[in-house]
């Protein structure tokens, strides 16, 4: 092999863990035990357990969704407790004592920025052994709290912990939580829609689309031991809402929605070349990081265009870049997938059609394999290692997204040695937050055009409130706004028509604005 320098940063072990309910090996194991499980196999996969986890010096555990949430949502989400430090807690119970515990902000990018840190302070020699890991038992909360069970998941861990905190509700605004636009299903959608708008397609031919490129998602997830779901869909089946495929939040049916019930967990090991060597870790293990990158998005409401990313298409950039390489000469792809437009939003920046033979999930995606919370990126980086390790010298590129399509982190791989170079992506970030963000008011009032829009819909799939994203006809200001109960025509209207070729009008309402299809009453 090319011989590189040995503070060069590899990836030398992988883990997953999982378990589902009504199977016999399922034994209600908590986040930070299947984590733990995952850590394990990480060691095993590299080199050993026993060898192993007493060396490891730094734990990074990415944040858990109770974590990522405000009280009392955190309390309803963690009923059973959790671990005052949950990196620590998870080493311990594979028996390692790391100097440093860090537990990630919230966001699915964080895998994937995680190990270009990682990376970042191996080569600069501040670490020598890193785990990356995370995990999630949504799916055994969500059971045994409808079975009226009490468990115990407090774990209290002595040690230092460098809480980066940071949860999801800087990504939205109190203007925007009063017009429901307070989680990922009911935003997306919006960005969804103004893709669809941008791209001139009606709505019977982007469902289409939406049910081609994922359908192709749900045939890997069948194949995927660690998956939540093992049904595969034909496209047809997911753009058709029935009984067994009710829309959500409209364009969205069930079938595309990211998955959250779900326990499943992964791991990442990594050191240096120099340090893998001294351990005897197998070369044929190693799995260099070619390039990476990270960049963040405006806020949802500054970004001129709702349904394209340009911090996303400056981040593949760069990452290429980086790698020397171009989009022809990656063999493995994984592209986050909570929501469609995630995946679309990354083929409109790398050229690619969603039908390249290629495919574009090495998991499944998150609404089949499912969404382990922020982690999601790290299974999909442990599948691109073992494909990598099978297939010397091939390329892979990991996509990961986080917030509201806000936050966007990408990595090539490859088995092929590569001095390492540290990839900066300020100058990235500085093009982005100078873009001049659309005139925006909280009081609007008048005729406006509809920029985007979703319906939300009931568990029933009855359609129950339209969100409105406009822009006033007198003055250009981007504006939101929501349907009125009771207003049945507006409704209508957009859940089965083409609102965007509909004239509106905005004006206040009670705690919100609201708007119509004929003028509003004043006052």
């Amino acid at each position: 092999m090319t011989r590189v320098p040995d503070h060069t940063p590899i990836l030398i072990g992988v883990g997953q863990a999982s378990e589902r309910i009504c199977t016999p090996s399922y034994r209600q194991r908590s986040p930070t035990d299947l984590t733990a499980d995952a850590a394990r196999a990480a060691c095993d996969d590299a080199l050993g357990l026993a060898r192993l986890a007493p060396l490891i010096d730094t734990v990074f555990a990415v944040r858990t969704s109770a974590d990522s949430a405000l009280s009392p949502l955190r309390e309803q989400r963690a009923p059973f407790g959790s671990p005052n430090n949950v990196p620590r807690a998870v080493a311990r119970r594979i028996g390692s004592d790391p100097l440093r515990a860090i537990y990630s902000p919230a966001c699915g990018d964080e895998p994937q920025r995680l190990v270009g840190e990682a990376c970042e302070r191996l080569a600069n020699g501040e670490f020598k052994l890193v785990l990356l890991c995370g995990g999630e038992a949504i799916s055994t909360t969500r059971a045994a709290v409808k079975a009226g069970q009490s468990l115990d998941w407090t774990d209290t861990v002595p040690g230092p912990l460098e809480d980066r905190r940071g949860n999801v509700g800087v990504l939205r605004t109190p203007h925007m939580t009063a017009h429901q636009m307070r989680l990922p299903p009911s935003i997306y959608p919006l960005l969804e829609h103004a893709r669809r708008r941008r791209l001139g397609l009606s709505r019977p031919t982007y469902a289409q689309t939406m049910g081609a490129l994922m359908a192709p998602f749900s045939k890997v997830a069948a194949g995927n031991p660690h998956a939540a779901s093992r049904k595969v869909w034909r496209a047809q089946d997911i753009a058709e809402v029935g009984p067994g495929n009710r829309m959500v939040a409209d364009p969205h049916p069930i079938a595309v929605v990211a998955r959250d019930n779900v326990n499943q967990a992964a791991a990442l090991l990594l050191s240096t070349v120099g340090n893998a060597r001294a351990l005897g870790v197998p070369e044929s293990n190693w799995v260099y990081l070619h390039g990476y990158s990270a960049v963040d998005e405006r806020m949802v409401l500054d970004r001129q265009d709702l349904g394209a990313s340009p911090a996303m298409a400056l981040a593949y950039a760069q990452a290429l870049a980086a790698a020397g390489c171009d989009v022809a000469s990656i063999r493995y792809f994984d592209l986050y997938s909570c929501f469609p437009i995630a995946v679309f939003a990354a083929l409109d920046v790398l050229g690619l059609p969603p039908d390249d033979p290629r495919g574009f999930t090495l998991t499944g995606g998150l609404p089949y394999f499912g969404g382990p919370g922020n982690n999601m990126s790290m299974h999909a980086i442990a599948e691109l290692a073992q494909r990598l390790r099978a297939d010397p010298g091939a390329l892979g590129l990991i996509g990961a997204n986080g917030g509201l399509l806000s936050s966007h982190a990408v990595g090539l791989y490859s088995t092929t040695p590569k001095a390492w170079q540290s990839c900066d992506s300020r100058a990235q970030q500085a093009q982005i937050d100078a873009l001049p963000a659309p005139a925006f008011t909280e009081t609007p009032e008048g005729q406006a055009s509809v920029e985007t829009y979703t319906v939300l819909h009931d568990r029933d799939g009855a359609p129950t409130q339209a969100i409105l994203i406009g822009r006033l006809t007198r003055t250009g200001q981007r504006c939101i706004a929501l349907s009125e109960p009771g207003d049945v025509a507006t409704l209508s209207a957009f859940s089965q028509g083409e609102p965007f070729n509909l004239p509106v009008w905005v004006g206040p309402g009670q705690g919100h604005n609201q708007f119509s299809l004929s003028p509003l009453a004043p006052g």
